[in-house]
């Protein structure tokens, strides 16, 4: 085992709290309902999933693209105010699989662009070898093409590598592909399904890294 994937938002870094808040701001501002517990379905979610979820709740016409273009301008304001956090244990975890010759990818639903500036706000850019982003692949989350597109460019079979998720729909996501799940939820606890998808369920990176070191 010599590839692990990171999601990156709610994993690495705190920022699915503000994709939370500023999805309901931007739906709202659009004439539309949703609570934060809906909005929480929307973690990762990629296309075309997410369009498929905002046509189911709103009927067709939803002003996707607009209410988006407004959620991200919100939540680039907030980070710009607050910065980025780094979730607990992360440098750790990295640091540790670093040292072991380790290979650490990232597998986001996030673009490149952004991915690639969060990273550097949070200080952990010189962790990874490689990103792959959801707009490098047709379905995002919770389909399995991002993960089968990183276990490609690592040349290595799902069943070698080991992802590491936050939310259900990046769940879904990696076990669909066949990689080894292993799961630090973030705003709310899994379900009993998605659970059972994982290998692993851990409150913190910090005791995922204490599990690694006994099986890695």
């Amino acid at each position: 085992m010599d590839t692990v994937f990171f999601d990156m938002d709610g994993t690495l870094i705190d920022t699915e709290k503000y994709y939370n808040v500023c999805w309901c701001e931007a739906i709202a501002k659009f004439g539309y309902t949703i609570t934060k517990e809906e909005a929480l379905d929307l973690r990762s979610l990629g296309r075309p999933h997410v369009y498929r979820f905002f046509e189911e709740k709103y009927g067709k016409g939803f002003p996707y693209d607009e209410m988006r273009a407004y959620r991200k301008k919100i939540m680039e304001e907030m980070l710009k105010r607050d910065g980025i956090t780094v979730k607990p244990g992360a440098k750790e975890i990295l640091l540790w699989l670093k040292s072991r010759q380790i290979r650490c990818m990232i597998a986001t639903a996030t673009d490149l662009e952004r991915t690639n500036r969060y990273l550097e706000m949070a200080g952990l850019s010189s962790y990874f070898d490689e990103i792959i982003s959801a707009v490098m692949v047709k379905n995002g989350k919770p389909s399995p093409d991002i993960y089968q597109l990183a276990c490609e460019k690592a040349g290595r079979i799902p069943s070698d590598c080991i992802a590491i998720e936050d939310s259900p729909n990046g769940v879904r996501a990696a076990a669909a592909a066949g990689c080894r799940v292993f799961m630090i939820p973030d705003l709310d606890e899994p379900d009993k399904a998605t659970r059972a998808l994982c290998e692993g369920v851990f409150p913190s990176l910090s005791e995922l890294r204490t599990h690694f070191v006994k099986i890695l």
